[in-house]
């Protein structure tokens, strides 16, 4: 009798580790890419060829699709479940809009292109 309820209650612990684990792993990889160069879904060379035009017409387009995702992450929140939802979804999907995002800026940067972070005001400081 002992052994039964022993693995009535090992098969029950297994999703609750398992999604322990699969929480885990998407929290680390969310502090990894925030500070880290490494690309896991981006391509480093993408934008190496291209002029201060294309960089800010693309950067238009992922500041877009990064902004739908974020919207689309918020929105299944909301409701049970949400955040599984976001891992098996979206993140991946945002994860390498905002990769994207970084490398073009840091292309932009190294072209001296007018880019929002060198803008400059249109306001004198009194």
């Amino acid at each position: 009798m002992q052994d039964s309820s022993v693995g009535r209650r090992a098969r029950a612990a297994v999703p609750a580790v398992a999604m322990l684990l699969l929480f885990g792993t998407g929290l680390a990889g969310c502090s990894s890419t925030a500070t880290s160069s490494l690309t896991m879904f981006a391509d480093p060379g993408k934008y190496e060829f291209h002029n201060c035009e294309q960089l800010a017409r693309e950067r238009k387009t992922l500041v877009t699709r990064e902004q739908e995702l974020k919207l689309l992450m918020d929105k299944a929140e909301q409701s049970a479940g949400g955040t599984f939802v976001n891992v098996l979804a979206y993140k991946a999907d945002h994860v390498a809009a905002s990769e994207e995002l970084r490398l073009l800026e840091r292309a932009a940067r190294q072209k001296n292109c007018e880019t929002p972070g060198n803008w400059g005001s249109n306001s004198a400081v009194r």
